[in-house]
């Protein structure tokens, strides 16, 4: 039977970039929706998947990635997402979460057709995996409150490419149906 599968994007972070600033803001309001969102997952026994950018650092495993924005400024944006032990991880390079990554067979493993995107950029990395999720020929569902930005100008025109061009699914996180 095909189910469902959450994916948390880039929410692993120290905000040591130069978009922080504008970023900031943004997570700050979608962080307790992702939660929301991680916390109904698990109930539902749903697939977290986080897929994170590793940041240059490619000795690290997801472990010290956690553990590494657990200690930076904007801990208080990480630990309500918190990966569990029945989380998985992926490890990402480029703005799409499939680009050269492992997560198109792990979710055929997990006989996923439906992805549920949230997390941060809206106008960068959620834009491209959408369309990268889209050409794959899986359902896929943004809840346009459980997604950061960091040009909000940007991120509205994201969404609305997401919707009418790949037939993306938008909504408010309390909407969700895994």
């Amino acid at each position: 039977m095909k189910q469902s599968a959450l994916i948390v994007i880039d929410m692993i972070n120290t905000y040591d970039h130069p978009d922080a600033g504008l970023l900031v803001p943004s997570a700050e309001k979608a962080v307790p929706r992702i939660a929301r969102l991680i916390d109904e997952a698990r109930r539902r026994k749903v697939p977290i998947i986080y897929v994170n950018d590793n940041f240059g650092e490619w000795r690290s495993h997801h472990g010290e990635i956690v553990d590494t924005a657990l200690a930076g400024p904007h801990a208080d944006l990480v630990e309500p997402l918190r990966p569990g032990d029945d989380s998985l991880f992926v490890i990402k390079a480029r703005h799409s979460i499939f680009y050269e990554t492992p997560l198109s067979f792990l979710l055929s493993q997990l006989n996923v057709d439906h992805v549920i995107l949230c997390g941060q950029v809206t106008e960068q990395c959620v834009l491209y995996s959408a369309l990268d999720a889209h050409i794959r020929h899986l359902r896929v569902t943004v809840p346009r409150d459980a997604v950061a930005h960091i040009h909000s100008d940007l991120a509205d025109a994201a969404l609305r490419m997401m919707e009418r061009n790949m037939n993306v699914t938008l909504l408010n996180t309390v909407s969700v149906e895994f």
